[in-house]
C-alpha cells in the first residue's frame, strides 16, 4: 500500500465527485468521506470555499497535500496508489496514451459537449481546443472499438474518468449512443465499484433533497 493514511475526499452525489468516488474504490484507497449537501449550498459556505475558492468539488486532501480539479485528482491518485495496477509508470510504453486520453477530456471533452449543450456550433474548428464534435466522437468510438478498453485490453485510471463521463453525457444526449460506446459505458458501470456508489448516491441524493425540502419548509 502506497500510503495507511485516509485521504479526506470532499464530495457531493451526482457531481463529478461521483467518478472520484468509483477510482477511490478501484484503487482500494482508504477515505473519510467529507459530503457537501449542494441542495442547501454548503459548497458555497466558507469552510468549504477555504478548500477550494469554486466552491467545485472534488478535492482530495492526503496530509498536507491538497488537489483539486478532476483530471489532478485522477492523476494524483492513480500515482499514489500505482500498486493497484492502474496507471503506466512513468517509462511505460503506454504512459504517453494515457497521459493524452485524462488530459483530452479536460481540456477538449468537456468543451465538447458543452458547446453541444448549448447548441453552439464554431464556424471555424481552430476556434475550439477540440476542432471538430463529430470527429472527436468518432475518435473516442474508434478508440474504444479497438478493445475493451481506452489502452486496448488494459484497464486504466483514465477508463474511470472516460466511464463516468460518458455514461452521463450519452444519458443526456450530449454523446450519440453508438454500439461501441454503449458498449463501453455497459462494461464500466457494471463493474462492482461502479454499481456500488451509483446505489450509494442515489440514496444521499435523495436525503439531500428532503434536507433541502425541510429547510425550504421551515424558513
Amino acid at each position: 500500500m502506497a500510503t495507511t493514511q485516509p485521504i479526506t475526499f470532499y464530495y457531493a452525489p451526482q457531481t463529478r465527485a461521483t467518478g472520484v468516488r468509483v477510482l477511490l474504490e478501484e484503487l482500494g484507497a482508504p477515505h473519510i468521506l467529507k459530503v457537501l449537501n449542494f441542495k442547501v449550498g454548503e459548497h458555497r459556505q466558507p469552510p468549504y470555499l477555504a478548500i477550494n475558492p469554486l466552491g467545485k468539488v472534488p478535492a482530495i486532501l492526503h496530509g498536507e497535500t491538497l488537489v483539486t480539479e478532476q483530471v489532478a485528482i485522477y492523476l494524483h491518485l492513480g500515482d499514489l496508489f500505482a500498486e493497484a495496477g492502474l496507471t503506466p509508470a512513468i517509462n511505460d510504453p503506454d504512459r504517453g496514451a494515457y497521459l493524452r486520453w485524462i488530459a483530452l477530456y479536460g481540456s477538449s471533452f468537456e468543451p465538447a459537449v458543452i458547446d453541444r449543450h448549448r447548441q453552439y456550433v464554431p464556424s471555424d474548428p481552430n476556434d475550439t481546443p477540440y476542432g471538430r464534435y463529430e470527429d472527436l466522437i468518432a475518435m473516442i468510438e474508434d478508440s474504444l472499438s479497438n478493445g475493451p478498453y481506452l489502452l486496448g485490453e488494459r484497464l486504466t485510471v483514465a477508463d474511470i474518468l472516460w466511464g463516468m463521463a460518458l455514461n452521463w453525457t450519452v444519458m443526456f444526449g450530449l454523446v450519440p449512443e453508438r454500439p461501441a460506446i454503449k458498449a463501453y459505458i455497459a462494461r464500466m458501470t457494471g463493474r462492482p465499484a461502479f454499481q456500488r456508489v451509483a446505489a450509494e448516491d442515489a440514496a444521499l441524493a435523495a436525503q439531500h433533497q428532503a434536507e433541502a425540502d425541510k429547510a425550504a419548509a421551515a424558513s
